[in-house]
C-alpha cells in the first residue's frame, strides 16, 4: 500500500514518539458512523477508538469533512501530536488545521490500514 500524501514515515513516527515521551497526543479522527465514513468501519476490526482502557494517549476528535474542522484538543500549543485517520487523508487535513491554530508539533501517522506506520504509534 503506498502512503497517502503528508503522512509521515515509520522511522519519523517512532522518533517522534521516542521524543514526545508520556507528553504525547494521539488524535483519533475516524467516525463510528458508517453512514458519515463507511470507510472507516473496517479500521475498527484493527483498532478501537479511545478509551479509558484503551490507547492512554489517544483522544477522539471527529474532522467534519462539511466543515473542514475539528475540536481543538485542550493542550498546550507545543504538545507532540500524531493526527491519524483510517489511512491519512483526514490525518493531513487535521495536520493542518492544527497548525494554522498555532500548534508547533504535529506529525500525521496515516491510520489502522497502513500497518507500519500503525505499528510506531497504534497502541498508545
Amino acid at each position: 500500500m503506498s502512503r497517502k500524501p503528508g503522512v509521515a514515515s515509520p522511522e519519523e513516527l517512532k522518533a517522534f514518539v521516542a521524543d514526545a515521551g508520556d507528553r504525547l497526543l494521539v488524535v483519533d479522527l475516524r467516525n463510528p458512523d458508517a453512514v458519515v465514513e463507511p470507510d472507516d468501519q473496517p479500521t475498527f476490526d484493527i483498532a478501537e477508538l479511545p478509551s479509558e482502557s484503551s490507547r492512554p494517549h489517544a483522544v477522539s476528535l471527529l474532522w467534519d469533512r462539511t466543515t473542514n474542522q475539528m475540536p481543538i484538543p485542550s493542550v498546550p500549543k507545543d504538545t507532540p501530536i500524531i493526527t491519524h485517520c483510517g489511512a491519512g487523508g483526514r490525518g493531513q487535513m487535521a495536520k493542518e488545521f492544527l497548525e494554522k491554530h498555532g500548534f508547533v508539533k504535529v506529525i500525521n501517522g496515516g491510520g489502522p490500514k497502513d500497518a507500519e506506520c500503525w505499528a510506531e504509534f497504534g497502541d498508545k
